[in-house]
């Protein structure tokens, strides 16, 4: 069992027949092997055709619901007074609502199945009853992939090869990446996807975007914080320093009086966005010491200790 049969189709534990049937004719639609060409189909819709299977019988989900993955250990005339997770090692019927079909078996697409018409749950797609012969155009599936990018390359977009493995070998893709592209999102390359048969059109390529951790930047949706490193007088007198972006270098004002942690917003120069409005930079302020300071700067350390009467600690 590949796991919760309820989970496998995305329904409630109380879903009513119509809701479980409803559920299974989606998935089905979507992974059944002669629609959906993609390597991990087949077994995606051995999952969904076990699930509803068991499902669809009310006897045989109310011991699915009794007893979980022990529930084909049950014999079908089980006495319902015994304890509840009692195991059973005699064999007992499986049960099973409708014909089981397997990709790989002969199977003749009128049967029944839990109930349901093959060839009516995929006649829309393989031109009805009479339309199918197992050689009928089929459209192409729509594809994953992973594609991962630097914040920079996020940031700026431009062009990208990007080579991929598949059933038919390793491809070769020219992909445009928009400026501002955030973790998530996805790039569509029409008609990259799964082949078509016949002359059926290809299904589309889609590109996920997943953006790598960076030591110097943090994202938060369009938002980007890079920290700012300030000497101690910095810091207290105020200066105006260089910070590093995405984009390239920008001079920020660094208020006097500030404290490491400190923010500074920059509207509008986060990531960019074509459709509406950029991310923020913010700026975050980190008062750095000399690690070894020279004997004139311990000297002037000294003496400001000795002078200042400021204590952080009193100002929680």
């Amino acid at each position: 069992m590949a796991g919760d049969f309820y989970e496998v189709l995305g329904v409630s534990r109380d879903a009513s027949p119509e809701e479980v049937q409803q559920a299974y004719r989606k998935l089905a639609r979507t992974y059944h092997p002669d629609v959906n060409r993609d390597p991990g189909a087949e077994e995606r819709f051995k999952e969904v055709s076990e699930a509803y299977d068991v499902l669809s019988d009310p006897a045989t989900r109310k011991r699915y619901d009794r007893f979980g993955a022990d529930f084909r250990q049950v014999p079908e005339d089980f006495d319902e007074r015994v304890t509840a997770g009692q195991r059973f090692r005699s064999g007992g019927s499986r049960g099973g609502g409708g014909v089981r079909v397997d990709v790989g078996d002969d199977v003749h697409f009128g049967q029944g199945f839990g109930g349901i018409d093959i060839d009516d749950l995929l006649g829309g797609m393989f031109g009805g009853r009479s339309g199918w012969s197992g050689g009928g155009p089929i459209p192409g599936a729509d594809q994953e992939a992973e594609l991962e990018l630097s914040v920079e390359e996020a940031y700026r977009g431009g062009h990208r090869k990007v080579s991929l493995a598949g059933p038919a070998g390793q491809r070769t893709y020219d992909v445009t990446i928009p400026p501002g592209v955030v973790d998530g999102q996805r790039i569509r390359l029409a008609g990259q996807g799964g082949q078509g048969s016949g002359n059926a059109s290809s299904g589309d390529l889609y590109l996920i975007v997943r953006i790598k951790p960076d030591r110097n930047y943090r994202l938060s949706g369009r938002d980007i914080t890079v920290d700012v490193p300030v000497t101690p007088w910095e810091a207290a007198l105020g200066a105006t320093v260089p910070v590093s972006t995405p984009g390239g270098e920008v001079k920020v004002k660094v208020p006097a009086g500030s404290s490491s942690g400190r923010r500074l917003r920059l509207r509008g120069q986060g990531m960019p966005n074509s459709r509406g409005t950029p991310g923020n930079l913010y700026v975050e302020v980190r008062i750095m010491v000399p690690p070894k300071p020279t004997r004139r700067e311990r000297e002037l350390f000294e003496r400001l200790a000795a002078e200042s009467t400021f204590d952080p600690r009193r100002q929680r």
